[in-house]
């Protein structure tokens, strides 16, 4: 089959959309260190101010598959253009908030965006690159997903600092709106619309979408409302399974009868590596993003150091993640899963050294004693993502690539909540045990380490199991 020639300003189009990728995924931690402020401002209490986080991470996991399969139905453009609207408009609703009811609220509309807005950025990449350059887009793709997540406690320090301590976290929100506005620019400019490969019917799976959706619900709203300490959510966890049971069922029935499916579950079976590549991608979320907000809780809460300070903390570990993520992103095509494999145990080497250095942090030279675990971790953790996502989604079709990329990344938010929730639950409990915020912070990493080790598992599986690299698109 005769492929068209790549498109000349693929590169440009990359810089758009990872552009817009960064600001979407930032704003799922540079949040975590204005929880101090915003409380204060608004006088609320802990449990609605974990909303304004939690609000995001539900929503945005709800809408990911979806958005996915409206981009490769609709088009990218059509729906960058309204996920980004409605970002910029919840972020400036967000940033002017005059109660905890209106600020939660906003979130969850940006999350719902945030879902349209980045699986698109996977689909554009299926679509504009081939061979190599997948893996090198792919990898810049990789390095915004892990700087955006080690950079947010930095740029949202500094923002409250210039801002003041009082109103200095609505700046992290509205500093979105004259970005976003140029970036819609850009988009309605540069990025091309419908695939003409995405088939003859743009109509989306409405069931489907309804089935997954309250599938992905039913694992996260338990997840990310459990400090209410409310039994009903919880209850919603033996829901997911029969929902999710019958979501697979029902999308069958849609591809038998030939139409299109919001997400074909026959790409777990019939894809090489990409349903392992969606359990690594999954599970090394779990363990990667609790350890960054345990941190952040230990750095404030624990040793009384400021946002900022704490951000500037984190810097090794973004810096790491930099230069792995590109140069990995380069190798994958050539090396394949062992990378992956290699990647995760060098970060569980440099986790476990950060937990056993904790108490010299603690005698005063903290930014010494954690640069260089921090650095390594980051070299390790970004070799993971960029790489797996190259990998997972390499034999997906386009015509399906923005849904399997959202399907990944919705498995990358619930281990994302799920993970931040068990690492966070376990510092509590040590900290309420032994009454030392270091011993309670070496607990919490031990967790996050056992989490590592399953994704380190099914990197190990995927390698042994992996199709040879000539035969890979």
């Amino acid at each position: 089959m005769h492929q068209q020639p790549p498109d000349p300003a693929r590169w440009r189009i990359l810089g758009v959309t990872v552009s817009v990728g960064f600001m979407v995924l930032l704003d799922v931690t540079i949040v975590n260190v204005a929880i101090p402020s915003m409380r204060a401002s608004l006088e609320t209490t802990a449990a609605h101010i974990q909303w304004v986080i939690s609000g995001y991470a539900l929503a945005f996991g709800l809408t990911l598959v979806i958005g996915g399969r409206l981009g490769d139905a609709w088009g990218r453009r059509r729906m960058m253009l309204i996920g980004l609207t409605g970002f910029v408009l919840a972020s400036a609703a967000a940033g002017l908030a005059p109660t905890i009811g209106t600020l939660i609220a906003a979130r969850l509309v940006q999350g719902f965006a945030a879902g349209l807005l980045t699986p698109q950025n996977s689909g554009l990449i299926q679509t504009l690159f081939r061979g190599a350059e997948r893996g090198t887009a792919f990898g810049i793709f990789g390095l915004t997903v892990s700087i955006s997540s080690a950079i947010g406690p930095v740029l949202g320090g500094l923002i409250i600092a210039l801002g003041g301590s009082a109103d200095g976290w609505r700046w992290i929100f509205l500093v979105n709106v004259p970005i976003g506005l140029v970036l819609l620019v850009a988009i309605a400019r540069m990025v091309p619309g419908r695939d003409p490969d995405a088939g003859p019917d743009p109509r989306l799976d409405l069931l489907g979408a309804v089935l997954l959706g309250a599938t992905v619900l039913c694992v996260l709203y338990p997840v990310v409302s459990a400090e209410g300490g409310s039994r009903l959510p919880l209850l919603l966890l033996l829901l997911a399974p029969v929902l999710g049971y019958a979501f697979v069922r029902w999308e069958r029935r849609v591809v038998g009868r030939g139409h299109a499916p919001l997400l074909d579950v026959g790409l777990l079976r019939k894809v090489p590596g990409y349903a392992s590549g969606l359990a690594v991608g999954s599970l090394y979320f779990t363990g990667f993003t609790g350890i960054f907000l345990v941190l952040s809780v230990y750095l404030q809460d624990g040793l009384g150091i400021s946002a900022l300070q704490t951000g500037l903390v984190l810097v090794p570990f973004a810096i790491g993640s930099a230069i792995s993520s590109l140069i990995a992103g380069r190798l994958v095509s050539k090396v394949g899963r062992v990378l992956t494999v290699v990647a995760l145990g060098v970060m569980m080497l440099a986790v476990g050294v950060l937990a056993l250095v904790v108490p010299w942090g603690e005698s005063g030279a903290l930014w010494l004693v954690f640069a260089l675990p921090l650095l390594v971790a980051g070299l390790g953790g970004g070799a993971v993502i960029s790489p797996n996502f190259t990998l997972t989604l390499a034999d997906v079709p386009t015509r399906m690539g923005g849904a399997a990329g959202g399907a990944l990344q919705t498995g990358q938010r619930i281990g994302t909540a799920i993970g931040a929730a068990l690492v966070m639950t376990t510092y509590q409990i040590a900290l309420s045990a032994y009454d030392d915020p270091g011993r309670a912070l070496q607990w919490a990493i031990g967790a996050a380490l056992v989490l590592l080790s399953a994704a380190w598992a099914a990197a190990l599986w995927s390698w042994r199991h992996e199709v040879p690299l000539d035969q890979m698109n």
